[in-house]
């Protein structure tokens, strides 16, 4: 299953039709369907090496790719002032597939608002959640319409009018289930949330399970889904352990700029890659601005004050970062079974390995989080505005030992935050990371949706569902109540729920810090777009690698259009 024949290497003509930058939840998809046409020359580059890491494919294996060299590229932010000095692990993916080799294997499209939103910035109703629900469907592969029927109504008329069937990105009911988390979401109903049966239906407000992208309870990443089945495509190569140095901009006569292609290190050879057709930076919310801002296309005084010739001005560039920031609030209980004394030996070890060796199920068949509810922190608001991830264990953070006591978690995220950080290039060489500065917590309106969704978590767990477990808050503390005291305590204990966005926006044309335009092309220089999570102009009110793939879709169907529209 985890065999892999290899792909093409540099001996191959260094001239291609199409160049894409980055084989993560975007590339690895638009690789696939630009090479469709076998007239077409597509080359993906991935800095990574390939995804024949085991620990890649058992879900459970988050826990060894987050925080390892061999799959992460180990960023750290800047220390935030809003985390009262804490600076983060910041994961990214680093090998083919990407983030979607590491991440929480969540299927979460957002709300129908954000994409009504994203219309309204760019002044372009492709963008609107009527005209992307196709490209949502035109990948997708849904458990629930494997009869051509949802199996909860006996009827698929509205579930097929929502998701689609026959897909490469399959989507899967969870292999597990705990009765602690059953009595969460009971004790969420109780507390006045709905029950929520599909959380992608453009209101995603309720309590229920996540689905997740498995495939018979391995980890299904991009490369897999998208690579994979077209590996005889003799159009198409894969390059891995390539780093793109910058991006090659030519000047004609009249001043227009142009990319041409990329500059880059495949080993220890350096090598030059020219398209004929487009460059298309996926590396995402971190990597692309990265690219961008060493090709000198971004804010000019950090081009010149990094001594980088100024290519095109661009101010928004590594700007507008946005990120879900989770709160994880810990319980105690008592008469439980979690995973933490689940896994207290080497004998409850040995029956977890078992079970999935047996059954593809069980703890190592897990997401990080089981259990989701979306609701609002005040009855004010006009949508949900809060995410919960409820788990049947605690830990300090992940790839910290679990806890010796019977625990379970509730982390909660502010779906919306206000807080706008930044990506800047510490200098002009590829090899250094960027100084990643997300600003958490940096404005009051984040400071009080943090307080009060603390107080929100402890209204739930109070409820009776909930009593015949005995749960104790043991983080952060019921000690601690005001709005400064818990504004502050979310600070302390806050992590990234690692879904960084909106460092190279969309918007419309006259948005002076938008980046790139509505159908993703770079302001200013022809034959260059990005397409990743980097173009949100705004969050989505949910885990964001399906937008991701979505946005992929999209552009592949604009730049099969350009093409045949120069042809």
């Amino acid at each position: 299953m985890l065999a892999m024949k290899p792909y093409a290497s540099t001996a191959d003509a260094a001239v291609f039709d199409y160049v894409i930058v980055g084989a993560g939840s975007a590339g690895c998809l638009l690789a696939n369907r630009l090479s469709r046409d076998p007239g077409k020359r597509v080359l993906l580059i991935e800095a990574g090496r390939r995804d024949n890491y085991p620990w890649i494919h058992i879900p459970v294996g988050y826990l060894y790719c987050i925080g390892n060299p061999r799959t992460d590229w180990l960023y750290k932010t800047e220390p935030e002032a809003g985390l009262n000095g804490r600076s983060l692990r910041y994961p990214r993916g680093k090998t083919l597939g990407g983030c979607s080799s590491i991440n929480g294997m969540i299927y979460m499209r957002g709300q129908s608002r954000d994409y009504e939103s994203w219309a309204a910035q760019t002044n372009d109703r492709e963008w609107s959640w009527e005209n992307s629900l196709g490209d949502f469907k035109a990948h997708e592969d849904h458990y629930r319409l494997d009869d051509g029927a949802d199996p909860a109504t006996g009827d698929n008329s509205r579930f097929s009018d929502m998701h689609g069937r026959g897909g490469e990105w399959r989507i899967e009911k969870q292999r597990l289930k705990w009765d602690i988390l059953e009595s969460f979401a009971e004790a969420a109903v109780e507390a006045g949330i709905p029950r929520s049966t599909d959380f992608n239906s453009g209101d995603n407000e309720g309590v229920g399970y996540f689905e997740v992208n498995q495939k018979a309870g391995w980890r299904l990443n991009t490369s897999k889904a998208f690579l994979r089945p077209v590996r005889h495509r003799r159009n198409l190569v894969v390059w891995t352990e390539a780093e793109v140095e910058t991006l090659a901009i030519e000047t004609s006569a009249d001043g227009a700029k142009r990319c041409t292609g990329v500059s880059l290190y495949h080993g220890s050879a350096k090598v030059t890659v020219r398209a004929t057709a487009e460059v298309i930076l996926s590396a995402g919310a971190i990597g692309s601005p990265q690219i961008l801002q060493l090709s000198g296309i971004g804010p000019a005084g950090l081009s010149q004050a990094m001594g980088i010739p100024v290519e095109k001005e661009l101010p928004g560039v590594g700007e507008n970062l946005q990120d879900h920031l989770q709160i994880r609030a810990v319980f105690k209980v008592k008469n439980a079974k979690t995973l933490n004394t689940l896994a207290s030996n080497l004998v409850g070890k040995a029956r977890i390995g078992l079970e999935y060796v047996l059954k593809r199920s069980g703890p190592m068949s897990m997401s990080p989080s089981q259990l989701g509810a979306f609701t609002r922190s005040d009855p004010d608001r006009a949508h949900a505005n809060l995410e919960y991830h409820v788990q049947p264990l605690s830990l300090d953070a992940f790839g910290e030992p679990l806890h010796s006591f019977p625990a379970f978690t509730a982390s909660v995220c502010n779906l919306n935050p206000t807080s706008r950080g930044h990506v800047r290039i510490r200098s002009r060489h590829r090899g250094d990371p960027p100084a990643i500065a997300p600003n958490y917590l940096s404005t009051d309106e984040d400071r009080r949706i943090a307080a009060d969704s603390i107080r929100q978590i402890r209204s739930i767990v109070s409820q009776p569902a909930l009593s015949r477990y005995q749960p104790v808050e043991w983080k952060p503390g019921i000690e601690f109540q005001s709005d400064g005291e818990l504004a502050k305590l979310a600070g302390d204990i806050a992590n990234t729920i690692f879904h960084p966005v909106g460092t190279a926006r969309m918007g419309a044309t006259d948005d002076a810090m938008a980046v790139v335009d509505s159908r993703l092309r770079v302001r200013g220089i022809e034959g260059l777009r990005v397409v990743d999570a980097s173009v949100m102009p705004t969050i989505t009110s949910g885990n964001t690698s399906a937008p991701t793939m979505m946005i992929a879709e999209k552009a592949a169907r604009w730049i099969i259009a350009d093409a045949q529209n120069r042809a």
